[in-house]
């Protein structure tokens, strides 16, 4: 019995701080073996998990004592948020943390997509000394568009406007008129998705942004613009992104998250040969970060259980 189970990894400071209080359970590999989480959580008063565990109605149910999950990162969708809110279980996200680790991925993202030459190393290395097809583009002058204009996003767009580039948002959430536009020009999603060099997402998976880039938004995207996807992989339709990479409707994508994560080695053949950075779920999860976040939602569960 525990009175914390960590199931994925957390920085050992965090842990450490914990243990002075707690009896702490960490088996940062338990996320690969979902069964065998509902035994450990008798007696257990929190949980802790990143995104691949999945917090269900029937695992709060094994652990009836829990009041508290903490989840390192800000993503929701991996917790049950109304099976927690009906059994008096407080979610606690790791808001703010880990905002200049996605920022910092999408400008490095998107100018290795634009300066092509970053991706050639193997070709370099194997003596064809590609230098034309490989001359790219800068990112200066170019236009950054935001779907999403939270916390992450305002960081992109503050690095992004120091490498001279212009920056434009959509956010249903924000008045066009009297919201909070600092440091980005508003406009409709249209305009959003004609306007943009570099489009970046930045928006929770919900039943209304699900698929919200499918084969319409992306036709109506420059074919020399490319298409950044660190928020959450459903948000993206995966086949109609391809689609429109093989018919060079679009010059390239990073893709951080996936429709199902892990990807597996059959559902990634489809992006062979095409222009993309494929990376593990890991845009906002730097050395640095890790130890924010961990430190942070280590301090949010203290104090629920004190």
């Amino acid at each position: 019995m525990a009175d914390i189970v960590i199931t994925e990894f957390m920085d050992d400071a965090a842990i450490e701080a914990l243990s002075v209080e707690f009896d702490v359970h960490y088996d940062p590999g338990l996320a690969d073996h979902q069964d065998d989480i509902a035994g450990l959580l008798t007696g257990t008063r929190a949980l802790i998990v990143r995104n691949r565990t999945r917090v269900t109605a029937e695992l709060l149910d094994a652990g009836p004592d829990i009041t508290a999950v903490g989840r390192l990162g800000v993503g929701l969708d991996n917790i049950d948020l109304d099976a927690a809110k009906a059994r008096d279980v407080q979610v606690f996200p790791a808001t703010g943390a880990n905002d200049a680790s996605v920022a910092e991925y999408v400008i490095t993202a998107a100018m290795m997509l634009l300066r092509t030459a970053w991706l050639g190393t193997d070709e370099v290395a194997s003596g064809t000394w590609p230098r034309t097809s490989m001359i790219g583009r800068e990112i200066g002058g170019k236009t950054l568009g935001l779907l999403g204009y939270g916390s992450i996003a305002r960081q992109t767009a503050t690095r992004a406007r120091a490498l001279g580039m212009d920056v434009i948002a959509h956010d249903p959430f924000i008045d066009p008129v009297t919201g909070d536009w600092t440091g980005a020009s508003p406009v409709d999603l249209k305009g959003l998705l004609t306007g943009a060099d570099v489009l970046s997402l930045h928006v929770p998976l919900t039943e209304q942004t699900r698929h919200v880039i499918g084969r319409d938004a992306l036709s109506e995207m420059k074919s020399e613009a490319v298409l950044i996807n660190a928020a959450r992989g459903g948000v993206v339709d995966e086949d109609a992104l391809c689609a429109a990479l093989k018919a060079d409707a679009l010059a390239g994508a990073a893709l951080d998250v996936f429709e199902i994560e892990p990807l597996t080695a059959k559902a990634g053949a489809k992006f062979d040969g095409l222009n993309v950075l494929l990376t593990p779920h890991i845009a906002g999860v730097t050395e640095e970060s890790n130890v924010r976040v961990s430190a942070l939602i280590a301090e949010k569960i203290r104090d629920a259980l004190s």
